[in-house]
């Protein structure tokens, strides 16, 4: 899968992850809410890890800075 998420756009998902996981684990979130939000966490960590985000491909979209030596 090509690379389509920049190093800010990366920092961000896993910050927002990691204060979802604050939240649940300080009981502030429980239940379907909780859930739902798990689910966006484990998603936001998997695409910075791997660089891409399926989501922005229907799209065209891209976060990652072109290079401008090519």
């Amino acid at each position: 899968m090509k690379k389509n998420m920049g190093i800010i756009d990366r920092i961000l998902r896993i910050s927002i992850a990691l204060i979802i996981g604050v939240l649940y684990f300080t009981g502030q979130i429980s239940g379907l809410a909780a859930t739902i939000l798990g689910v966006i966490a484990v998603a936001f960590i998997l695409t910075s890890f791997v660089g891409s985000c399926p989501a922005y491909l229907p799209f065209g979209l891209s976060t990652l800075r072109k290079d401008p030596s090519s």
